[in-house]
């Protein structure tokens, strides 16, 4: 396995900040907001009043009910709480089921620009992970002619994100039923991250192709507390599937890690039951930060971006800019535009290679107006 390239490279950024550098970070994954007041409220009340034990090692049945809410509520798909586990964080709900699922050699199918850690997972489960090229002229989505290109008897599974991480992309109602069409009648799972599910922007609607009921025995739908509520830190995650395969990710879960932190499953209910007006107003503010981040990117010279319709990520490909030399140095990849952007210019993005799409970049616009404005500067005159 390799490293998370987002985390080494917030990291570095942490770290530069701590030396005292003013580095502008739009490389990770993390809201800029403060967990909601009366979700921390929850949270303090729960160590006050003893939720400080070890729970049910899929999380406490409050929970559990909380999130099948949730997913009929805004996904429109049916699940008991025995067919949902939470885990410590969206990344070991899909961890669990990749490792639940996969046997030595299994082929998974994982469209690119992909997040980080699909292959890997795959990897550490033995099998192999098959990347499939969504276009930037296809907003970074792949076809259902791909699909089945991409099919052999070997494989067993496709990882789908939408909306997704890192380029935004949202497939609609119609393009995920496409890809389902071709899944339909073979022996196929399908894990949809929805992670950004509540973060999409204009007349865009997410769809889970948990939703479609021929393909609901062979689906798994994960989502986590992290991005919608800012609570990233708290590592709540939970996936929902058929109860057997469920079952299954308890058991390595229980022999792995055990129950998610009590306090913040606490914390978690209320996010989920509370009032959800300040998910709108969040997601209003990263609306126009986006539109900011689309029009002054697609100014820089070297630089063009597609509109992202969902999440925080813009995805912007600097294939202008590769070749261009710096004090004698010529940047030959994504790679050393951000080594360049970051030691040169102090601001920290992630390189496409990371998400396997060399020749663009991952900027995260989860940071206020004014610390993008000024990235926005740092970058103009890094290109010039």
């Amino acid at each position: 396995m390799s490293e998370s390239e987002t985390m080494r490279i917030s990291g570095l950024a942490k770290k530069m900040k701590a030396e005292g550098h003013d580095v502008i970070s739009l490389s990770a994954g993390e809201p800029d907001f403060e967990t909601p007041g009366f979700v921390k409220e929850a949270a303090i009340k729960a160590i006050q009043d003893g939720h400080t034990k070890y729970t049910l090692n899929p999380g406490v049945v409050e929970l559990r009910q909380a999130i099948a809410k949730k997913f009929k509520r805004d996904n429109n798909i049916t699940y008991e709480p025995d067919e949902i586990i939470v885990s410590n964080g969206g990344k070991q709900a899909i961890a669990n089921a990749v490792l639940a699922l996969c046997n030595e050699g299994d082929e998974v199918i994982i469209p690119s620009p992909y997040w980080v850690s699909f292959p890997e997972m795959v990897n550490l489960a033995g099998g192999t992970p098959v990347i499939v090229e969504g276009k930037k002229e296809n907003e970074n989505k792949i076809t259902p002619e791909q699909l089945e290109s991409a099919l052999s008897p070997k494989t067993k599974m496709l990882i789908l994100n939408s909306p997704s991480n890192p380029s935004g992309a949202v497939y609609s109602e119609s393009e995920v039923r496409a890809l389902m069409k071709v899944l339909e009648g073979k022996e196929i799972f399908v894990i949809s991250d929805e992670m950004y599910d509540k973060l999409v922007y204009g007349d865009t609607k997410p769809f889970s192709p948990a939703a479609i009921e021929s393909m609901k025995d062979w689906v798994l739908v994960s989502n986590a507390v992290s991005k919608t509520y800012a609570m990233t830190g708290w590592r709540v995650g939970y996936i929902a599937g058929p109860k057997w395969i469920i079952k299954a990710c308890a058991k390595i879960q229980s022999q792995t890690t055990s129950n998610a932190c009590s306090v913040s499953q606490q914390a978690a209910i209320a996010a989920l039951k509370g009032d959800q007006s300040v998910v709108e107003e969040r997601r209003q503010e990263f609306e126009k930060r986006r539109n900011y981040m689309y029009e002054e990117l697609n100014r820089i010279n070297g630089v063009s971006t597609t509109m992202p319709h969902g999440a925080f990520y813009i995805f912007p490909s600097v294939e202008g800019v590769i070749g261009k030399t710096f004090n004698g140095t010529t940047l030959n990849s994504s790679m050393d535009i951000c080594e360049y952007l970051l030691k040169e210019h102090l601001v920290a993005t992630v390189p496409g290679e990371a998400f396997g799409a060399p020749g663009f970049l991952r900027l995260s616009y989860a940071s206020s107006i004014e610390q993008l404005q000024k990235a926005i500067e740092r970058m103009k005159k890094a290109f010039e």
